[in-house]
This record gives C-alpha cells, structure tokens and sequence, in this order.
C-alpha cells in the first residue's frame, strides 16, 4: 500500500510571467526577441513564437527561422534583482512569499484567498499588484502576454494552472479536494512532469515510449509496479499526478526555533561586508543541518536596520542549498534591497533561518552533460586551497561586462561564489556599455596586446583619421616586425572607441577592426595613435 498521496497537501498560489528573461531585456510588444544562454533558446517573445522560434533551440536555428530577431545575452542577476520590485510588491500583501526563479513565486493561498474574499478575487488582486510594479519598473508585459496566477492543492498543480492562466489571460482556480485536482491533471500531457515539476526529461520521454502519455494514465499504474521499475522518480511522479504534496521525499520542516543570526553593534552600510559575514552564517548553518543529514530546500534571508526596517525574503531549491548557494542569494536579495531602497539605513541584524529541510541524500549524477564527480572533486579542491592559501588568494572568474574584451571578466574569491551552478556567475550582464564588441566573444584575449603591422595593396600602413576613415583597405596582416606576412581574406570595421573623454589623464581612443587572414585566423586588432595591436584572437 502507498502512503496517501494527499495528507497535508497545501493550498497554494503561484504567479508566474512566461519567459520573464524577455521582460528584463526591455522589448517591445511586436518585436521578436530571444534570450540565449550556452548558445540556446531560453526565453522569446510571442512576436519570436510565431516566427517558429523554441526554447532549446540553437542560436543558428533561431536566426534562420525569424532573422530579423533579436538576440540578448542571459542575464540571472538582473532578472532576480529586477523581480525582486514585484517580490516587494506582492509581499506587501502576503508574507512570507517565497521565490522560486525570477518570474515565479509561490505563497500559501488559504490566508489571503479569505482575506480578500476568494480565490478568483485574491488572484486578480495580485495580478493587478505584479503588473503593476513591472510597469512601475518602465518595463512591459506586452511582449509576453502578462502575468498568470493559478491556486491549487499542491504546487505542481499551481503552477500548472498559473501556466494556463498566462495562456487565456485570466486567473485559474483548481477547486479544492483531492477528487477535483486528480481530475484537473489527468488530461494533461507527462511532459509537464518536467517542465513544471522539474523531472529528468530522459525519465519523461521513457514515458511517453511506453504508453504513458497523460498524467491520468500515470495516476492510474499501480504504485507498487511503478515504484519497482522507475523508483523513487516514478513514485513522486504518480503521487504528484494523483495531486499529491510536490514536496520531495524525505522533505520536513525543521525543527522550531534552528537559525543563525548576526547583530552588529555599529550598523553596517557596505554590502560585501554583509555578504562576508553571510558566509559565516552559511557555514554554521549548513554544519548545523549536516550533523543531522539534512540540506536545506527553502531559506529565509532577512535583514534589519538603524531605522526598524525590516526586510526578508524566501528562496526554494529543489535540490537543496550548499553553503555557497545560501551567499549567493543572501547577494543578490541584499544588493536588490540596496538598489530598490528597501534598505535605507545601516544594517544591524542579518538572518538565515531554514524554512523546509530534508534529508540529505545527494544527488544522482548524470553519465552524460550537467553535474559530474569531476565538478565534485573540483570543489573539494577549491575548499582545500582556500583553507590553505587564504580566502583572497583563491579566486574564480565572474561576469561583469564592459566595452573591452579584458573588462567582461573579472576574478572574485571562491569562498563567496556557487561553485556548484556556476551559470548565473559566467552569464554576461547587460550594459548599457555603448560601443561594445558583439558576441561571440573571442576564445583568446592577450593580457598584453601584441604589436602588429597592418599594409594596404600597395605596401602602405594603413592609418585611421580623426573621423574614423580607413586609409585604405588592409591587405597583409604581420604579427611582428620580424615575422612572416599573412594575406587578409576579409575585415571589418572600424569600430571607434573613446573611453573616459571627460578625464585627460584617463582619456582612450582608439579603433578596432576584425582581421579574417588567409590561414583562416579571425583577429581583433585595435589601432592607437597609429599603431596597430593584436588584442584577442576568436581562433
């Protein structure tokens, strides 16, 4: 006998934007965007949609379906901080809203459906809020249609009714009871076990190639067969398509009273100090948590000031937070609450408090792409290093964006990144930085330019006027006086850069060009007071 699958299965609300990457990428109603990440589709507008343009398509396949769209580089770091303002304003009306991803969020339905007079009437309220603190913001929702609320038992149905919330342009409320959600899901395709409860699509299409096509045809298996050949995977599946708890097996809430706090006695003004002392608190707590073999899933950051504010927010992963994830987040939400003013004075308390814990089982390694053991190891080697050499001796790359190709990466220290999902770190911010190299960026960038000579047809250096017009055409390219010369198949620029006019002392002009050579090289060479340097090469 399974156990049943709706004891203490919460009534819950989820608000989720489709495709919230192209809300921060300031689009247009009509105009076809798409975001990439590692060279793939993530999010597109509807205008991309019905060009024929797909999340998981590649870059090439996307252009050649709509080539008109345009491309913007994924940023997590800005989606979080720019949800963060419709965070603020939804959990002005109900606390403790816990935050998913940027672009969804979850909170207990029960408390303010009662408040606000129903389910249909709270929904609509809180669509209402949501749009209008994006709007607030100067962004639209017109790209994407707007925001979707659905209310259900559990939160894989929740947000599978937010889901179809977005799509008719209306809230959608699951009627209560196990009966009513069972019958709600069972029409419903299994795919939406991945994209929605977060499953291993190899288990989804395994699926689907042995007749089990709707979550209904699931929900009907036997428990005992379908825990004996997919496990524990196919037992949570069929708990969830029956309409059961989303929870984890194995997922509790921790005991009463388990947090970590610091209160300062001179308040603090400076963000990375906060975050310093947040990594403290993360190691204590994830010590605390592992003497008893548990992960935290959901955690609270909060914050208090000289003045009485009092800020916090709830953070959810599935798979459970590590010490760094925790400092990762605890960064973003306090550079949100900076940035937005939620914080206006000097922090005097910081708090980490494990909102849902379960035990800590680990996690199942692919044999192929995603996480591996050698990442694993490459951790542990980081920790060790860092215990040996010192927290700021031992540093990682991070994206920070610029107009050279020297400035999109700097090195912060290991200690204070996700080591484990490194994504958010590694994805280019957006600018503005006018005049900056499109993508992709080159494979190598020198970290001292090397000289180079540049002549036209007729044996002459080429040279760049004050406005920017190429003497002549480049025809040979050498990368040093002594060396050999190579033919230059195609170019392209110049491309003037003028960094700091204001400051004399600072000040940087310069050109820069794209040089294909003959022997199939692809450089980016730059040209200063008429001197020609190699600084980074795509080959």
């Amino acid at each position: 006998m399974s156990p049943h699958p709706h004891d203490q299965v919460p009534r819950l609300g989820v608000l989720w934007c489709p495709h919230w990457p192209v809300v921060v990428a300031d689009s247009q109603a009509d105009e076809p965007v798409a975001v990439l990440h590692v060279n793939r589709v993530v999010a597109h507008s509807r205008a991309a949609s019905a060009e024929g343009i797909a999340v998981g398509q590649r870059r090439r396949e996307a252009q050649g379906r709509c080539p008109q769209v345009r491309i913007v580089t994924r940023d997590p770091v800005r989606e979080r901080r720019e949800f963060d303002q419709v965070v603020q304003a939804v959990g002005a009306l109900i606390p403790r809203v816990e935050i998913t991803e940027p672009g969804t969020l979850t909170f207990v339905a029960r408390g303010p459906s009662r408040y606000f007079g129903g389910d249909v009437t709270m929904a609509a309220q809180m669509i209402r809020v949501a749009t209008e603190a994006v709007e607030g913001a100067g962004r639209s929702l017109a790209a994407v249609g707007g925001f979707g609320l659905g209310v259900a038992d559990g939160r894989f149905a929740a947000g599978i009714a937010a889901r179809r919330a977005a799509s008719v342009g209306a809230p959608v409320v699951v009627p209560a009871g196990a009966e009513a959600t069972a019958a709600f899901l069972a029409p419903l395709p299994v795919r939406l076990l991945s994209s929605v409860a977060g499953l291993e699509p190899e288990f989804v299409q395994l699926l689907g190639r042995l007749g089990v096509h709707r979550l209904g045809d699931l929900a009907a298996l036997p428990h005992p067969d379908v825990l004996a050949r997919f496990g524990w995977a196919g037992s949570f599946a069929r708990t969830i398509a029956l309409g059961g708890d989303a929870r984890l097996p194995g997922t509790q809430d921790p005991p009463p009273g388990l947090q970590v706090q610091r209160v300062f006695d001179e308040p603090v003004h400076q963000v990375d100090t906060l975050v310093f002392v947040a990594r403290q608190l993360a190691d204590e707590l994830v010590g605390m948590l592992a003497s008893d073999g548990r992960v935290c899933t959901r955690l609270v950051v909060a914050a208090e000031t000289e003045h009485g504010e009092q800020c916090e927010r709830m953070w959810y992963r599935s798979s459970g937070l590590s010490a760094a994830a925790m400092v990762e987040r605890a960064r973003w939400q306090l550079d949100a609450w900076v940035q937005h003013e939620a914080l206006t004075a000097g922090v005097t308390l910081l708090r980490l408090e494990p909102a849902e814990v379960r035990s800590d089982d680990g996690v199942q390694l692919g044999l192929w792409g995603g996480r591996t053991q050698v990442d694993d190891w490459a951790v542990r080697a980081v920790s060790r290093l860092v215990a040996l050499a010192g927290e700021q001796q031992v540093l990682v790359p991070a994206a920070r964006g610029g107009r050279q190709p020297h400035d999109a990466f700097t090195w912060v220290p290991a200690l204070t990144a996700d080591l484990i999902e490194p994504a958010h770190r590694l994805a280019a911010p957006v600018g503005p930085w006018p005049g900056q190299l499109p993508s992709p960026s080159p494979a190598t960038v020198y970290a001292v330019p090397q000289p180079l000579v540049v002549h036209d047809a007729q044996d002459v250096p080429v040279q760049v006027n004050g406005r920017g017009m190429v003497s002549a055409a480049p025809a040979t390219v050498q990368l040093s006086p002594s060396g050999s010369r190579d033919l230059v198949a195609a170019w392209a620029g110049p491309w003037p850069l003028e960094e700091r006019w204001w400051d004399s002392a600072r000040a940087h002009r310069a050109a820069r060009f794209q040089l294909l050579t003959a022997s199939g090289r692809l450089l980016l060479a730059t040209i200063e007071h008429q001197q020609w340097w190699l600084v980074a090469d795509y080959t």
